[in-house]
């Protein structure tokens, strides 16, 4: 019988977790802090920044709300930026993606704090995960770890493939698993677009992260059997429905589920845990910037 993944609860057993650490920054005077940045009027990055805003308030870290128009000039988002940098209250530092055309996103992540960068992505901390001595880990790799050990898989000595090769999951996802580390020791293949005989590399695979942005490019003839299958995708497609779509992710997955022996579903799969593992590197953030010792999950 195939385990299917529930990451609302894994996620909310994470939030849960992180209170107690919360409470022990409470005891040495210290709330952490979350600041984000929204320089859109995209609905989708509007009601995710609003999601990870009432995921502070939960657990009892304070959400710092920062609209920017998007017509503003980019020296704005910088100039606010390194205000946040500089203000001591300010634990961690989150711009919603995309930024307008005119704003360089490279530009941008280099601009933050690397120790108030809970997203991972400054070059400071994409070394020092590389290395092997990560500070932050990207939030949502980090929650496919979770959600994997959740389901009682033991990555040492696995086949894993993680496919697409983004800065943001396909990248250090592939890190992760090639660590000497727990959730780690996996033997691990990136494929992407340029990939030939993608479903012969998938089918062998014991773990199948799909992490392409293509709806439903995995079914399951390219699913090996009892594979474990994390489905990272969440695209919008037309469909009969009162919005006039619905979300699917880069797995088919009725047809998957015939042949994993666990998968996460789409949408309550992926996305809980990266909301999770946001809340989790704030917490380490105010822990490491004034130097507490705190227990996280």
């Amino acid at each position: 019988m195939t385990d299917i993944i529930d990451g609302n609860a894994v996620a909310q057993s994470i939030r849960d977790d992180l209170t107690d650490a919360i409470d022990q920054l409470a005891d040495e005077g210290v709330r952490p802090s979350l600041a984000t940045v929204l320089m859109s009027d995209d609905p989708a990055s509007e009601t995710y920044v609003s999601m990870k805003q009432n995921d502070c308030e939960e657990v009892g870290i304070e959400a710092i709300d920062i609209d920017i128009d998007p017509d503003a000039d980019a020296a704005e988002l910088y100039d606010t930026v390194d205000d946040l940098n500089a203000d001591e209250n300010v634990n961690g530092i989150l711009v919603q993606m995309p930024v307008p055309d005119h704003v360089e996103d490279r530009e941008v992540l280099r601009a933050i704090d690397p120790l108030k960068d809970v997203d991972g992505f400054h070059p400071e901390n994409v070394g020092r995960l590389v290395a092997g001595d990560a500070r932050y880990k990207p939030c949502t790799p980090h929650g496919i770890q979770k959600l994997i050990a959740h389901a009682g898989v033991d990555t040492e000595g696995k086949d894993a493939v993680v496919v697409g090769r983004s800065d943001i999951v396909g990248k250090p996802m592939a890190n992760l698993f090639i660590q000497k580390a727990p959730g780690g020791n996996a033997t691990t293949t990136v494929c992407h677009s340029r990939t030939e005989n993608l479903a012969e590399r998938t089918r062998s695979a014991d773990i199948v992260v799909a992490a392409a942005g293509v709806p439903e490019m995995i079914d399951g003839d390219m699913i090996g059997e009892g594979a474990t299958v994390i489905d990272v995708g969440i695209n919008r497609v037309e469909a009969d429905t009162e919005k006039g779509y619905e979300l699917v992710g880069d797995v088919e997955y009725e047809s998957a589920k015939e042949k994993a022996g666990a998968i996460t579903p789409v949408p309550g799969g992926v996305g809980p845990m990266t909301r999770a593992m946001l809340l989790y590197n704030t917490v380490k953030a105010a822990g490491l910037q004034h130097d507490v010792a705190v227990d996280l999950p």
